[in-house]
């Protein structure tokens, strides 16, 4: 779902050369590159919304090894290591499916796991032997997996 872009109520002009002026009306949304570009000299993009929000330069610097180090879980079945999505919202089937799970307070599974889990007949999570009791109980009562 996306959050409803805030109204552009003030008009900014200011001079430019000849040159640049030309090279801005050939550009598919000139304002929109403009507003980019002005945000960008004032802070850097957030690395944790990826973009949607502005964060000084410190900040991101500090936090963005962070995130990156975070990228990466273990499934919960398998235990292997499992690399987490920049931005699930561009993902597609299973793997969106998968991750929404997850971020929603699932358990994490890697890809091969998630198709051989059981499956809640109520949500359709994805869960292991172990997992299946629990869920039942805080999520479900009554319902059954299969």
């Amino acid at each position: 779902m996306t959050t409803p872009k805030a109204p552009k109520t003030a008009i900014v002009a200011f001079k430019v050369e000849k040159e640049l002026a030309d090279l801005l009306d050939k550009l598919p949304n000139k304002s929109d590159f403009i507003r980019k570009a002005i945000a960008s000299q004032l802070g850097m993009s957030c690395p944790l919304c990826l973009g949607k929000g502005v964060v000084s330069r410190g900040f991101h610097d500090h936090f963005t090894p962070v995130l990156n180090q975070a990228r990466h879980a273990r499934c919960s079945a398998c235990k292997e290591m499992t690399s987490l999505p920049n931005d699930p919202t561009h993902l597609g089937g299973d793997d969106q499916r998968r991750f929404d799970q997850f971020f929603l307070g699932g358990p994490l599974l890697c890809p091969t796991c998630y198709e051989k889990t059981l499956t809640c007949d109520d949500c359709g999570w994805h869960l292991t032997p172990d997992q299946v009791e629990a869920h039942q109980l805080h999520a479900h009562p009554g319902t059954r997996i299969r």
